[in-house]
């Protein structure tokens, strides 16, 4: 992110500017924006140097990096923003590998005609939410496409991190005889998004759960080095994700209706909507798989930290060469669990 010397006439209008096509076309404006907004929110040592890319340290360890796009709509939601939730999607994707998240990367695909005013509050969550997970942003890109070819922002950010010596995790280490451990209640990030698209309300607000979970998973990690499988359930759900880890593993799972967690206005608007809540996307929750010895202590780790208060073992894993994700019903059969079809929910994250 380069910056723009101080002797412009006017400063950016975050109050009722908009976006227009020399905020990409790499002058004066464009330089304008990333001084004036980017470098200063995101103000760090790295970006101070003003280069195109950062040069930074490691500690001993593997490297871990990870990338998500975030397409998000609305753009904000009860209990987030697509700025907030690009830090936390992706910082969490690094954490399960068990990994210390390090630096971001962020770039930005921005419209023609997107109001600066919100933009400016997007970069400014985004910032927070960086600061607050003591993960920086080193570096970054802006481009902007022209009226009609975009949707306001698309954000798509990188993460670099380090996973500490003697720890190995990873979707394929899942074993016959693990337990299956979840670490709070599903669907509320999908059910918030999708009840502000339909103007549903409830007697409480069904708030998104992003959140960053790497601390989570470090008190984790100390208390049970050898968790085998860590994976958070975004799109797809955590049926989905389940299925994944399943082939990956090459075993079968049986999971219990009545022991996943599910909040009652959830489960309410799901009902409503016709959605199944195991398929719906969360944004601050992880799926843990670990041998059934160390599965209590895992669980009373998980339930201390305040990520995982309502954390829950809700089933194991099994020898099944079909790879089936199975669920024990609340009415005492048992059914298979597929993969997701389709697309439950567009733009969702």
């Amino acid at each position: 992110m380069n910056t723009v010397r101080k002797d412009y006439i006017r400063p950016v209008d975050f109050k009722h500017g908009v976006v227009d096509m020399s905020h990409g076309g790499g002058g004066r404006a464009m330089a304008q924006l990333i001084d004036e907004l980017f470098q200063r929110a995101f103000d760090n040592e790295w970006l101070r140097q003003a280069n195109d890319q950062a040069a930074f340290s490691v500690p001993p360890g593997r490297l871990v990096m990870a990338t998500d796009s975030h397409v998000v709509s609305p753009l904000f939601f009860p209990g987030g923003d697509i700025g907030c939730l690009s830090v936390h999607g992706t910082v969490n994707d690094v954490a399960m590998a068990g990994a210390v998240p390090l630096y971001l990367a962020a770039s930005f695909i921005l419209e023609e005609g997107f109001p600066l005013a919100n933009l400016k509050r997007i970069v400014e969550s985004m910032a927070t939410a960086s600061r607050e997970a003591g993960v920086p942003v080193v570096t970054g890109d802006t481009k902007v496409v022209e009226r009609g070819k975009g949707d306001g922002v698309f954000i798509t950010t990188t993460g670099v991190g380090v996973v500490p010596p003697g720890v190995h995790i990873s979707g394929d280490r899942a074993r016959p005889g693990d337990r299956i451990l979840v670490s709070g209640t599903v669907g509320d990030h999908g059910v918030a998004i999708m009840s502000l698209r339909e103007n549903l309300s409830f007697e409480t607000t069904i708030c998104s759960d992003t959140a960053a979970l790497h601390g989570l998973v470090a008190a984790m990690v100390q208390a049970v080095p050898g968790i085998h499988c860590l994976r958070d359930p975004t799109r797809g759900g955590l049926a989905t994700t389940l299925n994944e880890l399943a082939g990956q593993s090459g075993c079968g799972m049986v999971i219990r209706e009545a022991a996943i967690p599910v909040r009652p206005q959830v489960e309410a608007a799901c009902e409503f909507l016709g959605l199944d809540p195991l398929y719906v996307a969360n944004e601050g929750k992880l799926i843990a798989i670990c041998a059934e010895a160390d599965a209590p202590r895992l669980l009373e780790v998980m339930r201390a930290h305040p990520l995982g208060v309502d954390a829950a073992i809700i089933g194991e894993v099994i020898e099944d060469a079909h790879h089936f994700v199975q669920m024990d019903t609340r009415f005492g059969g048992r059914r298979n669990v597929d993969w997701l079809t389709g697309e439950q929910l567009p733009r969702i994250c």
